[in-house]
């Protein structure tokens, strides 16, 4: 049964400019994710345990990315869709793809906090079984968390708006915001702050020697939790504003800075990830163009790094000044 369409409010947000924007950094996700996933598929020592979560991530974001594309074709494209049922459907897989990403971040603090609780007394903990069988959890809680989106009635087809629950409806409106993103960045923060200080306790039972390097590494975790926590705070802090004053403005930077959010925290798995930041560091240096140092006869020094070609190109150029030299 289809919405009464009268009197209802169509949205302000200037969707010809914001979905444009959100689809890109959809890609950009999307792209990374898949760059990542093949890169530690085909690496033998990113076979571990923190890549394998990263991977689920990586899946998690391209489901997210994926919905979203589908949800923005139907809200300009597929106008003529007005069922009830229909919109319903698509809030509860937006907000499940939502779930799956910040629920996929709050596994990996989840294991990071696991490693340094209990890696040297009871080192089963690390196998693949194991969180295998964390990872399923995890998506069945994904599935079951937006699951009042479809048994109830309070989304409902709104022209001109995403199948979002309606900030009338406050109550389910506030549900999803803590159950989707306040509840489980809490807890990833709280895990973060709690890691680091368990390096730092450990740091002073270690000898003399190694404190310099702990203390090197200390900071390097106090970055990335500073890093991180930033980014989950930064997702949702425009739909929180939404939310609360009711302000629409913050409707439409919300949509954008949920793909911003998941974009620059696909960047920064490659550039806080030592192993996969190296290999592809090495990659690209494996590919530049061969260099050979050049004698100059005028002082004598070696100097300018040239291509191979530019190599060839000065031999031929200059054949009697290198056989005098």
């Amino acid at each position: 049964m289809n919405s009464t369409l009268k009197n209802i409010k169509l949205s302000t947000a200037n969707y010809p400019l914001i979905i444009p924007i959100s689809m890109f950094f959809s890609f950009i996700s999307v792209f990374i994710s898949f760059g990542i996933l093949i890169l530690i598929y085909s690496t033998k020592r990113l076979h571990t345990i923190p890549h394998l979560l990263i991977c689920n991530t990586c899946v998690s974001t391209i489901f997210y990315s994926t919905v979203q594309g589908i949800n923005y074709i139907y809200l300009i494209f597929l106008t003529s869709d007005t069922s009830d049922i229909s919109c319903r459907y698509r809030a509860y897989f937006g907000y499940m793809s939502i779930a799956s990403v910040i629920y996929s971040y709050l596994l990996q603090a989840l294991s990071r906090l696991l490693f340094s609780i209990f890696d040297t007394k009871h080192p089963w903990i690390r196998s693949f079984k194991n969180f295998s069988i964390f990872i399923i959890i995890n998506w069945i809680i994904v599935i079951l968390i937006p699951l009042p989106a479809l048994i109830t009635k309070d989304i409902y087809f709104r022209p001109t708006f995403l199948c979002w629950v309606p900030k009338e409806k406050f109550l389910h409106a506030m549900y999803t915001l803590f159950c989707y993103y306040l509840i489980p960045t809490i807890f990833i923060i709280v895990i973060y702050i709690n890691i680091y200080y368990r390096v730092k306790y450990c740091q002073k039972t270690k000898l003399e020697s190694l404190k310099k390097i702990q203390q090197n590494r200390n900071l390097e975790i106090l970055r990335n939790i500073c890093i991180f926590i930033g980014i989950y705070s930064f997702g949702g802090i425009p739909t929180l504003i939404h939310i609360t004053t009711r302000i629409d403005t913050f409707y439409s930077i919300g949509i954008v800075f949920l793909s911003l959010t998941v974009t620059i925290e696909r960047i920064c798995t490659i550039l806080l990830d030592r192993e996969i930041r190296n290999i592809i560091k090495n990659y690209f240096c494996q590919i530049k163009p061969t260099t050979t140092p050049i004698i100059s006869r005028e002082n004598g020094l070696t100097y300018s790094q040239m291509s191979q070609r530019q190599i060839r190109d000065y031999l031929n150029d200059n054949v009697e000044l290198i056989q005098q030299v």
